[in-house]
């Protein structure tokens, strides 16, 4: 019986892993510079190529523990490219996602991972700008409809670091009391303790409650 697949050509897969970070009130992503042709020298989506026995999901992991030394974190998986023009070394369908990281648990492994603005990047290989521009859509729609924006915050948190984050990833800035009152009408946070040891009135600090339901209309 003939085997049907040895009719086709097999193209190669890739997995290409966006990761977004808040640093330095910016929203930044993390991209490596490339060691070899093609676009040698040039700055990329950390990825690589997936062995025959490895799944996409761990081998998208493995390039996100790789880069950052980061385990156990939000990891999506956000869509597949695969213009056949898209790969000078011939035909390569990348399969993309994305994670959300807290940068205070990032260390950096080797000087050629580097954090970008996400509104100043630098000319990037192959059609990752393409991917860049579909990731940011969708982290937007999932800082509107989810609760993933929480997992950049520390465990405890100001209503002021919740609404600054926001308005970090949306470039825009929303009215102080409007948004504290959707965001608490969600019922969505527990109160803990006030913040101590500062010179000002000590704010409330909150943490997201468990088990929250996977669509949450925050916005």
């Amino acid at each position: 019986m003939d085997n049907e697949l040895s009719k086709y050509e097999k193209p190669s897969v890739t997995v290409d892993t966006v990761i977004f970070s808040i640093k330095e009130n910016d929203l930044k992503v993390l991209l490596v510079k490339r060691s070899s042709s093609p676009f040698k020298d040039k700055w990329a989506i950390p990825g690589g190529f997936v062995k025959i026995d490895q799944s996409l999901e761990d081998a998208a992991k493995f390039k996100l523990e790789e880069k950052t030394g980061v385990k156990d974190v939000y990891l999506e998986q956000l869509y597949s490219f695969g213009s056949p023009k898209r790969d000078p070394r011939g035909r390569v369908i990348t399969v993309t996602y994305f994670a959300l990281i807290n940068s205070d648990n990032v260390k950096l492994k080797g000087d050629d991972a580097k954090w970008f603005s996400i509104t100043e990047l630098p000319q990037v290989a192959f059609d990752h700008n393409t991917i860049l521009d579909y990731a940011l859509k969708r982290l937007k729609w999932k800082f509107e409809y989810t609760v993933v924006a929480f997992s950049l915050l520390p465990k405890k948190f100001t209503m002021t670091q919740v609404q600054d984050l926001y308005e970090i990833v949306f470039n825009q800035k929303f009215d102080k009391r409007n948004f504290r009152k959707k965001i608490l009408s969600l019922n969505i946070l527990e109160e803990q303790e006030v913040m101590r040891n500062v010179s000002f009135r000590p704010p409330q600090l909150y943490s997201l409650k468990a088990n929250i339901g996977e669509i949450v209309n925050i916005l």
